[in-house]
């Protein structure tokens, strides 16, 4: 019987030993095949989202209604009033939260929050600094390692040019971005930011302070904190100097006093627009102005602002009128450097007594706003989202806290009374919403600066984009304009046409004092980072007659709305299309 029972309690040891062994072989089975799978969708998000996720809209949503212009009683718009199916319906104005497509809008955003999250989690890495020992120059570059500088932020030396990349940033980039606009040095700093000038800083550091690892390669140094890693720019050939974006920017009569307008001048016989251009670059002046034989460097002004151009004969040699001979009128070129007088921001030192929205239906110019807002304020802009490609780029209120009240405003894509009544005011960002479908579908498909193929244009994703986001176009106006506590309107193709007057509108909004001349150094950098190349034309129209009707019916329900409210109608390029 001991014996029976001896061999039952060896067996059931070796049984429990057995399940111990089986659970813990298949836990590291399941956490192997979850860390793949993780890892399988960092590596999609980093794509982008397909074709059937970036917009899943149901077949029986592919004909669109447009409802009573009635409804403008109550402005925010139902499924009834911007998504029908083949009749004209109703609008069901307090089902706020139910049309399909604003559904599958929130599931497009929340894709996007989650791809920006895995991009956030990876710039988290730490950087292979070791401590504070000094990081071998392995990578091969073009041009000197000069040394490691002290970089002070409220005066810079090399200042002549900024830009960042806080994810993909080495040494050879810097480098070849100061070479085109003609700079002697490139320092970065931080490991992703680049700094570009002609004179050397003041005080040298100690090599091993200079210990921040690029952020795009390996072994190379980039600065650390507030440590400058400067580097001399090889010298560009004869014909890629020639290539240097020298821009023509007319004919204009001449300030009274040159000399005191411009801070630096040359005269030189035979002189040419290249000698000129290449003289100024120099002494890092944004503008080259020449009269005659006198070549001039210098900023815009109030003196000198650029505003109002003459005839481009007045300055031509071969019509030679005796104002042109008396040196009445001047030619002007911009340099490929970069107008320094607005590129330093920060965020506010004190929390923000008012939250400012930026808001805008996508593609309407959002960034661009951005842009022009930063660098009129000296202030960084947040947003209600996380978008890495714009954090790369410099805009670093995008990791901030869209609630922190640290930035002069907030970017914003939504609507819906919750998210409007948060902010105290707002500026309501408006775009011909043709040319918003068209930006926002080429972003989608191709980023910030790429445009969609012909192939996207073709499909049936087109039209089933515009069916629905031509309703969201229409309803984010119409919520803003219910729910907003304060307001101001500013049409795209206002601000584009009169810059620096909408801009100081905009900026008086925000409560903030500005310089004049700062806003010429804005009006001198107005494209900023994320302008598309060009205007690719295609050779088709991407607009059905069905479409056009659409949409042409959704501005007209705006108009009337923003006149109702005492509000300046939409532009009349507008409507009918």
């Amino acid at each position: 019987m001991a014996k029976a029972f001896y061999r039952l309690q060896k067996f059931l040891r070796r049984t429990q030993f057995l399940l111990f062994f089986l659970t813990a072989a298949y836990l590291m089975a399941g956490s192997l095949l979850l860390l793949q799978r993780t890892r399988l969708v960092i590596q999609q998000g980093s794509h982008g989202t397909s074709a059937n996720q970036a917009l899943m809209v149901p077949d029986e949503m592919t004909r669109v209604g447009i409802a009573d212009p009635r409804a403008l009683q109550n402005p925010h718009p139902g499924p009834g009033l911007l998504v029908g199916m083949d009749v004209l319906q109703e609008p069901a104005l307090d089902q706020q939260h139910s049309p399909r497509w604003l559904v599958s809008r929130n599931s497009e955003l929340r894709q996007l929050r989650r791809r920006w999250f895995h991009r956030f989690i990876s710039d988290q890495e730490p950087m292979q600094t070791a401590g504070f020992k000094v990081i071998k120059h392995t990578a091969e570059h073009k041009g000197t390692y000069i040394g490691c500088f002290t970089d002070d932020s409220r005066e810079r030396t090399l200042k002549g040019a900024v830009f960042y990349d806080l994810r993909k940033m080495t040494v050879a980039h810097c480098q070849e971005a100061c070479a085109e606009r003609a700079y002697t040095y490139a320092g970065l700093v931080y490991g992703a930011e680049c700094y570009c000038g002609n004179m050397l800083p003041a005080t040298p550091s100690k090599p091993e302070e200079c210990n921040s690892e690029c952020k795009g390669e390996k072994g190379s140094v980039c600065g650390g904190v507030n440590r400058l890693s400067v580097y001399r720019v090889e010298e560009l050939q004869a014909g890629a100097r020639r290539r240097r974006n020298v821009i023509y920017r007319g004919c204009f009569r001449a300030p009274e006093n040159l000399t005191d307008t411009f801070p630096a001048s040359l005269i030189q016989p035979n002189l040419t627009v290249e000698m000129c251009s290449e003289f100024c670059s120099k002494k890092e002046f944004p503008l080259a102005v020449i009269r005659e034989q006198e070549c001039y460097c210098g900023y815009p002004t109030g003196r000198f602002s650029l505003r109002d151009g003459a005839d481009g004969l007045r300055c031509s040699r071969t019509h030679n009128t005796s104002s042109a001979a008396e040196g009445k009128y001047c030619l002007v070129y911009q340099t490929p450097v970069q107008d320094t007088r607005c590129t330093d921001r920060k965020f506010l030192s004190t929390k923000s007594k008012v939250f400012v929205a930026l808001s805008s239906f996508p593609g309407a110019g959002n960034t661009w706003a951005r842009h022009l807002i930063e660098h009129a304020t000296g202030y960084y802009t947040g947003s209600y989202y996380f978008d890495g490609a714009l954090y790369n780029k410099g805009f670093k209120g995008e990791k901030d806290h869209w609630r922190s009240r640290r930035t002069i405003c907030v970017k914003t894509h939504e609507s819906g009374k919750t998210e409007i009544e948060m902010f105290d005011s707002a500026i309501l960002l408006i775009r011909n919403p043709y040319k918003s479908l068209m930006a926002e579908f080429n972003r989608k498909y191709a980023g910030h600066l790429g445009y969609a193929t012909d192939r996207n244009w073709k499909s049936k994703e087109w039209p089933d984009f515009v069916n629905s986001y031509a309703s969201w176009w229409a309803s984010h106006v119409l919520d803003w304009l219910k729910y907003g506590k304060r307001l101001l309107i500013v049409h795209y193709e206002d601000l584009k046409q009169s810059l620096i007057p909408k801009l100081r509108e905009m900026v008086e909004f925000l409560n903030v004092t500005v310089t004049e001349d700062r806003l010429l150094c804005v009006e001198n950098n107005r494209d900023g980072n994320f302008k598309r190349s060009g205007a690719k034309q295609k050779d088709f129209e991407p607009f059905t007659q069905e479409m056009k009707d659409l949409i042409n019916r959704y501005i007209l329900m705006v108009d009337e709305a923003l006149r109702g409210r005492n509000f300046t109608g939409l532009p009349r390029e507008y409507v009918p299309r």
